[in-house]
């Protein structure tokens, strides 16, 4: 008989519902990506405020049509159940009552001090796989706006995708979501 080597867990989407509905993530902050439970660590006050400013101004941008969900899942069609820390998807968060979770997102911001590295690699990867078409980072460290758009396949790449455009704008420059062309958010408006 050979001996097989321990290997580990894959969660399913359905594994993770079930879990989480249970009870087993209480006090967590985690997600699953691509099969594997991440943890990560708590928010600081700098992020915190990052996200609230960021969630302000695309409220403004966006009105009452969109939703801006702040730390709410998305389910693509992946093992997968990120948590970004802004969504923008169609439809008033009243149209959403009862309706399963959201599968993609029109705008997905990440704001990033800690987990800078991870939302350049892994989730820009799982988000140009998923057909994210516009996906920013609110780099904290480097207080800049990093803009990825123009998903294109990678087989080398992690979910074997990537973005082909990365644009990195400054405080005094602004930004146009694609949902919404004719809008124009300040950057420095988003960073604290």
């Amino acid at each position: 008989m050979d001996d097989e080597e321990p290997r580990p867990f894959h969660w399913t989407k359905e594994d993770y519902y079930r879990a989480s509905d249970a009870g087993l993530f209480l006090e967590r902050r985690e997600q699953l990506i691509d099969g594997e439970i991440l943890e990560f660590d708590p928010t600081t006050n700098f992020h915190s405020l990052g996200v609230a400013l960021t969630q302000e101004a695309l409220k403004q941008a966006f009105g009452e049509d969109f939703w801006v969900r702040n730390h709410g899942p998305l389910d693509p069609p992946s093992d997968s159940v990120p948590e970004p820390d802004l969504a923008v998807v169609t439809g008033g968060r009243r149209s959403h009552v009862g309706l399963f979770t959201p599968t993609t997102a029109l705008l997905i911001v990440e704001v990033s001090d800690t987990t800078l590295q991870f939302d350049r690699n892994t989730k820009s990867c799982l988000y140009a796989a998923s057909g994210i078409a516009d996906y920013w980072i609110l780099n904290l460290v480097d207080m800049r706006l990093e803009v990825y758009r123009d998903p294109i396949p990678e087989p080398n790449a992690r979910f074997g995708w990537i973005y082909a455009s990365r644009v990195d704008l400054q405080p005094g420059a602004t930004v146009s979501p694609l949902a919404l062309p004719g809008a124009s958010i300040a950057v420095a408006d988003l960073l604290p």
